[in-house]
């Protein structure tokens, strides 16, 4: 067996998560990083973190690492790869780049290097080179430039693993589905017991937690720029994929009982739409209306939310606090003996709840610093 060394991107805060999905896929060699988990495997072992991975965007395998000093030491790192193996000339590639403290005062530069190299080397072979698509390319290739050391990845995924193909209008502040899926995973919820969140926006965390329940592989139903490679073990790669459409039948009656509400009719109507696509019409029940005058159709066991907390909402003061009151009354009045998990970007508003957090863990939301904040909701 090859073994081929990978990374996998996440939400900074859920490396732990990731690194634990990571081990039980049956990866090697996990290490977790900032923002990610390097392991190594077999191709079969990257598809599968592809079609597996809940809390990770972005998987790629590395191509090349090197000492660089300068463009010509850049350039013939990349030249040393057969791009070949990946695509034809007849087919697109992207570039993108990270760099610090290098030669190259940024991005730029050295992105269009590596390009360079990519299609001089198909020139010289064929007379021809392969076109440049930002939005969709066959090949979208990583760049990470860090002193004297780069390392050149292919992405497997192409779209980030985020997009899973539920969710086509956004909500005006959504949670990344990945992060959803991560937070849920650390909350260590059986996947048996009711599941409500009472401000459910487009009920992001309701799909992750219908999928996480019923086994159903986040990647099924989209497709990945693995596939579309030369070098891809295409029989590999169906084998996965069947196994995972078998796991997902299986699972299908497994699905315990899921709610939510919104106060916003516009985000129940895309919350109804996501719930569609994502083959969960009739299995998630959603509601219209106030959080303090939520009743969810079953005793709940667990509750996890991601309510307003201002700073892409452009809220008023009162109106947040509001939120969050409403929010403390339905916890208190509908949820004893339940588990509450909320995500929050400003901490001033969680004494609204009337509750003491029992842990409190640092993640990012987008761009904002959030706490995932457990609350054990007790009988008083």
């Amino acid at each position: 067996m090859t073994e081929h060394y990978y990374y996998a991107a996440c939400t900074l805060g859920l490396e732990q998560v990731l690194a634990a999905e990571l081990t039980a896929l049956g990866a090697g060699r996990v290490e977790a990083r900032r923002g990610g988990c390097a392991f190594t495997g077999d191709r079969a072992i990257g598809y599968a973190a592809c079609l597996w991975l809940r809390s990770a965007v972005r998987v790629q395998e590395e191509l090349a690492r090197g000492f660089v000093r300068n463009r010509e030491d850049l350039y013939a790192l990349v030249g040393s790869v057969d791009w070949s193996a990946s695509i034809t000339y007849l087919q697109t590639l992207a570039v993108d780049g990270t760099v610090k403290d290098s030669f190259a005062n940024d991005t730029r530069f050295p992105v269009l290097v590596v390009k360079d190299a990519v299609c001089d080397q198909f020139r010289d072979r064929t007379g021809k080179r392969p076109s440049v698509d930002k939005d969709r390319p066959d090949l979208r290739i990583k760049l990470v430039l860090q002193g004297q050391e780069a390392i050149v990845y292919r992405e497997l995924g192409g779209e980030p693993l985020h997009k899973r193909g539920y969710r086509e209008i956004q909500h005006k502040s959504p949670l990344n589905e990945a992060t959803a899926a991560g937070l849920l995973l650390h909350a260590d919820w059986d996947r048996q017991s009711p599941l409500c969140d009472p401000m459910c926006g487009s009920a992001t965390f309701l799909i992750e937690a219908a999928w996480l329940a019923t086994d159903r592989a986040p990647g099924l139903g989209r497709s990945f720029a693995f596939e579309r490679w030369h070098d891809a073990d295409q029989d590999a790669w169906r084998k996965l994929y069947d196994d995972a459409e078998a796991r997902a039948r299986r699972g299908a009656s497994k699905l315990p009982k899921l709610g939510g509400n919104d106060r916003h009719p516009g985000a129940i109507a895309i919350a109804q739409q996501a719930v569609a696509k994502a083959d969960l019409t009739g299995k998630i029940e959603l509601r219209h209306g106030d959080a303090r005058d939520y009743v969810p159709p079953f005793v709940t066991r667990m509750v996890v939310s991601n309510p307003p907390y201002g700073d892409r909402l452009a809220a008023d003061p009162e109106a947040l606090n509001g939120s969050w009151d409403a929010l403390g009354q339905f916890l208190h009045r509908e949820c004893h003996g339940a588990i509450a998990w909320i995500l929050c970007g400003n901490a001033d508003l969680t004494r609204n709840l009337g509750l003491r957090a029992s842990i409190k863990m640092p993640v990012k939301n987008g761009p904002i610093d959030c706490r995932w904040l457990r609350y054990e909701i007790d009988g008083g």
